[in-house]
């Protein structure tokens, strides 16, 4: 058995004690409660902290069933961005290793032991890759992968990331950064000479807004990521995010013909 800044390591896998779990919210009552109850499925969690933006629907007291249910829940506030809200939830981690989760996906059965699997020295995070809730084209699910894949190695993200604390614990993310902060940890990692491992298996299921599945606001998103992009980077977030673009009018008028048809059937 070897003692190594990972963990104790025993026939080359790391051991991993329970691990805080920091997950942003802000009116996120949609689908916090099936995010938590996977949380606490699929983690060994030390304790559940909740960076929160002042929300004025039903979020806290699901936080406060949690809290009522497990005894282990950290509620913080922040009013600033996400990665002022970041910042506060790294600070507060106690664990060597933790792991961000968003609270609008579901994670899939057994992420934990999973992501830990692929965890060695040189591993600063493991990202479980997301899944769009919805999509059941085997062709269009495999593009999808792949899609999401290259903006991750692009621009990183948060949705489900294993992260080992002591990388990040100099981290000192902008406060007014309230887009790519994901981005912003990646780099960090990265430069800190650790690699971010990306994984198919682990994931997560990300149930999206109603807001965003239309045109215009995906054309938004496009546009808001591609000014915080670098130039060298532009030409494949364009084609990445164009492909996003492209589904969602794909999911769109498929929506509509089956409603058409339904309506059809009715009369």
């Amino acid at each position: 058995m070897e003692l190594t800044d990972t963990g104790i390591k025993d026939g080359g896998k790391v051991s991993f004690g329970n691990v805080d779990v920091v997950v942003l919210t802000k009116n996120s009552e949609r689908v916090l409660e099936e995010c938590l109850n996977s949380v606490y499925k699929n983690i060994p969690v030390n304790r559940l902290i909740i960076v929160d933006g002042f929300s004025t629907d039903s979020t806290l007291k699901i936080v406060e069933k949690f809290r009522e249910k497990y005894g282990d829940v950290v509620l913080l506030m922040d009013d600033g961005s996400r990665g002022s809200a970041r910042m506060k939830g790294i600070k507060e981690v106690k664990t060597e290793w933790f792991v961000f989760v968003d609270s609008d996906v579901v994670l899939c059965d057994k992420w934990f032991e999973k992501a830990k699997s692929v965890v060695a020295d040189d591993v600063g995070g493991v990202w479980g890759i997301e899944i769009w809730e919805g999509i059941q084209n085997p062709v269009v699910l495999k593009l999808f992968l792949k899609t999401t894949w290259k903006i991750f190695n692009l621009r990183g993200g948060t949705h489900d990331l294993l992260v080992r604390r002591e990388v990040l614990e100099d981290i000192r993310i902008p406060r007014n950064l309230h887009v790519f902060e994901d981005a912003f940890i990646k780099d960090w990692i990265e430069k800190k000479g650790f690699r971010l491992v990306v994984t198919y298996d682990p994931y997560c299921i990300h149930f999206r807004p109603p807001e965003v599945w239309t045109i215009e606001r995906s054309v938004q998103i496009l546009i808001e990521n591609l000014r915080f992009c670098s130039l060298q980077k532009l030409p494949k977030f364009f084609a990445a995010y164009a492909f996003y673009t492209l589904y969602v009018l794909y999911r769109s008028l498929s929506q509509k013909l089956i409603n058409k048809s339904y309506m059809s059937n009715r009369k």
